[in-house]
């Protein structure tokens, strides 16, 4: 989230592209639909997950908390032929708009969307993922973590938005239970050997995991 036009941002994103039509078009559409369109990832944070995918050309991907659809097609970019990105949306309102822009992309065979509650259908799910991107429920991201580690490929990387929630994770003397989750997950990460991870401070914070072979 971005409250303040930073002009570094806005020169990093003039040089981050270009950003194909279809996405355009999701970006359009959440703005005109929803009432936080700021939810989106939008074109930096776009561009720097579908980069991270085709660096990792992943056969599965896992998508907790799609909203729109916008990160969901970004990360599709760099799925191998016939690879899945399975998408999880907790709304049925948006989850409707973001099966609308996936039918409407080059990768409508590539995604499956589920509706519902996360937690209650990653059983179903295939076991192992290449990428995984968690930008739901924040309280969940622990649970998340640990449900999710072991599903993980070597190699695989785990990717986890809104990690420093408006600077509240690392200043806040008086956390919610939102902030605690994401101090919780932060720690969880730093500490586990299975994994080596990098915090970004891009718009809300990004954290990037790798799991160790």
């Amino acid at each position: 989230m971005r409250d303040e036009i930073d002009p570094r941002y806005e020169y990093a994103e003039a040089l981050s592209g270009p950003i194909p039509d279809y996405l355009l078009e999701v970006e359009r559409q959440t703005f005109l639909k929803t009432m936080a369109p700021q939810m989106l990832s939008g074109q930096l944070q776009g561009r720097l997950l579908s980069l991270f995918s085709k660096l990792c050309q992943p056969k599965t991907i896992l998508e907790v908390g799609t909203f729109t659809g916008y990160s969901a097609l970004c990360l599709a970019e760099g799925l191998v032929p016939g690879g899945i990105l399975h998408a999880i949306e907790g709304n049925r309102e948006t989850a409707f708009l973001a099966q609308q822009n996936f039918a409407a992309s080059p990768f409508a065979d590539n995604v499956k969307l589920h509706t519902g509650q996360a937690l209650e259908l990653l059983p179903g799910l295939p076991f192992l993922f290449d990428i995984i991107f968690l930008d739901g429920d924040k309280r969940g991201y622990p649970e998340y973590f640990h449900q999710l580690i072991d599903r993980l490929s070597p190699g695989g990387l785990l990717l986890a938005d809104n990690i420093l929630w408006d600077g509240k994770v690392s200043a806040s003397d008086k956390p919610n239970l939102d902030v605690k989750a994401l101090r919780d997950y932060n720690q969880l990460l730093a500490n586990d050997k299975r994994v080596e991870v990098v915090v970004l401070p891009l718009r809300d914070g990004l954290s990037v995991a790798r799991k160790v072979d």
